[in-house]
C-alpha cells in the first residue's frame, strides 16, 4: 500500500539497531536463560537493561567455553488491542564475564558484564543481526518510554482521529476493512493496522519530520490531522 507524502520521507523508517534499543527500554520485563536456568525478570520499567548490562566484544582466541552463555529475550507486544499483538522479538546472545544478577530495575546488585556475541531482532519481514558497535552508536527512539500511553490514549479518547487518518491512506480503504488501529509509533510516523474479514495490513502515515524529543510530538501528530481534513474524500470505514 502506498504512503501518505513525499516518498523519500515515507521512506524513513528506524534501523534494526534503533529498534532493538527502543524494544529494551521500553521493555517491562524479560526472559534470562542461563547455565541451563530460565527465569523471569520483571519490573525493568524506566530501567534499561542495557543499563545495567555491560557489553564487551568477543575476544579472538578467548576461551568462550569456560563461560557459561547466556540469552536475553524480549518481546515487543502492541499497546492497542490489535490482531497479531507481537510486534517483534529480540534476543541478546553472548558469555557471562562476572556472575549473573538480576538486571531488574529494583535490584541492588551491580552490573553484568557480558560477552556480547550478537543481538536478534525478528519481526514480520524476517530476522535482522545486529553488532555490537552497531547496538552501542544507536539510541532509543525519543518517543519508546511514551508510545505504549500515546497509542492507548488516541485510541480509547480520540478514535475519530484514528478513522480521520484513513483518509492519508492511498489508495483508499475498501469496505474490506472491518477496524482500524494505531500499532506504532517512533520519530518518524505512526503505523495503523486495518483489519480485514480476512487477514490485516499496516500502513505507515510519516510525520512532515522526524522528532528529536517526545515534546515535538503534539505539533506533529497535529500536522497530520490537519492534512487529513483538507483531503475532500470521506472515508467509509464503518464506526
Amino acid at each position: 500500500m502506498r504512503l501518505f507524502g513525499d516518498p523519500a520521507t515515507s521512506a524513513a523508517l528506524p534501523t534494526a539497531a534503533e529498534r532493538v534499543r527502543s524494544i529494551l527500554a521500553a521493555a517491562h520485563s524479560m526472559t534470562v536463560i542461563t547455565d541451563g536456568l530460565r527465569s523471569e525478570v520483571r519490573h525493568l520499567d524506566g530501567g534499561d537493561p542495557m543499563g545495567r548490562l555491560h557489553l564487551h566484544p568477543a575476544e579472538p582466541g578467548g576461551h568462550a567455553e569456560h563461560r557459561p552463555a547466556i540469552r536475553l529475550e524480549f518481546t515487543d507486544v502492541a499497546p492497542t488491542p490489535v490482531r497479531d499483538r507481537v510486534r517483534a522479538r529480540v534476543t541478546v546472545l553472548g558469555r557471562l564475564l562476572t556472575p549473573y544478577s538480576d538486571l531488574s530495575a529494583e535490584s541492588g546488585a551491580e552490573s553484568t558484564c557480558m560477552e556480547f556475541e550478537r543481538a536478534e531482532l525478528q519481526t514480520a519481514e524476517g530476522i535482522a543481526y545486529i553488532g555490537l558497535e552497531e547496538l552501542d552508536e544507536a539510541g532509543p527512539d525519543p518517543l519508546a518510554a511514551y508510545e505504549a500511553g500515546m497509542l492507548t490514549h488516541l485510541l480509547d479518547d480520540h478514535h475519530d482521529l484514528v478513522t480521520l487518518l484513513l483518509r492519508l491512506v492511498q489508495p483508499q480503504p475498501t469496505a474490506a476493512v472491518v477496524r482500524a488501529l494505531p500499532l506504532a509509533m517512533d520519530r518518524y510516523g505512526i503505523t495503523l493496522r486495518l483489519e480485514e474479514r480476512r487477514g490485516h495490513r499496516d500502513v505507515r502515515l510519516p510525520f512532515p519530520s522526524p522528532l528529536d524529543d517526545v515534546e515535538q510530538s503534539g505539533a506533529q501528530i497535529q500536522a497530520l490531522f490537519s492534512a487529513a481534513r483538507r483531503r475532500s474524500h470521506r472515508n467509509t470505514l464503518p464506526a
